[in-house]
């Protein structure tokens, strides 16, 4: 009975990594589709977010049957309550890199009033965030989830300073207003991610200790 269940861990796990990677891509793609004001690419990243939405509910439906089917000790319980509370956060990432990819259909056709590198910093680190968060829940690593956390002070920063560029770029050229705010809310979403990349790494630290530290 008990090595059925550690398989479905083992598959919980797995599932987990696949759901990792499908929102890595989501943000790869929304990031690359911004940078070239790719709106074509950009509409088939709105669409993808539905394959996110199915992982999440096949993923709820695995822990739910954990949970039913299985008699879990407490340390099941944290793995698996923690995943639970962890695809809610893998699926939020997921809307974020859809919101950005609508950002960019508005913002198509116009020239960029600055440079927007910070703006793919900023989703490097967040990716690089969300990979290392889901490597801390399969390896039961606390380290690596620490680390993610202390990780967001760069993606604020760099959201600090994103929009100060852009307040200044208003000041200068008022007409440059509207996709001032535009670019904003595509860092604000990125600061967003960032967010929810720590939430998932407190659900880690939380499955490994029993304590969350939010």
């Amino acid at each position: 009975m008990r090595n059925r269940f550690d398989r479905q861990l083992e598959q919980l796990n797995n599932e987990l990594i696949n759901m990792g990677s499908l929102i890595e891509e989501a943000i790869e793609m929304a990031i690359t589709a911004l940078m070239k004001q790719d709106a074509k690419k950009a509409k088939e990243i709105v669409d993808f977010d539905e394959e996110i939405d199915e992982k999440e509910r096949e993923i709820e439906s695995l822990c739910l049957k954990l949970l039913l089917q299985q008699q879990p000790v407490a340390k099941d319980l944290r793995q698996i309550s923690a995943a639970l509370k962890m695809i809610t956060d893998m699926e939020r990432i997921g809307d974020h890199a859809a919101d950005i990819s609508e950002m960019t259909i508005l913002m198509a056709g116009t020239p960029y009033i600055r440079n927007i590198e910070h703006l793919q910093t900023m989703a490097k680190e967040a990716m690089v965030m969300l990979v290392k968060s889901i490597e801390a829940y399969v390896e039961k690593d606390l380290a690596k989830a620490e680390k993610v956390i202390e990780s967001d002070d760069v993606i604020d920063d760099l959201f600090d300073q994103i929009k100060a560029e852009l307040i200044d770029a208003i000041h200068q050229n008022p007409e440059n207003g509207e996709q001032a705010a535009d670019l904003l809310m595509v860092s604000k979403y990125l600061e967003r991610i960032g967010d929810h990349a720590t939430n998932i790494a407190e659900w880690v630290i939380f499955s490994i200790t029993g304590n969350h530290p939010g």
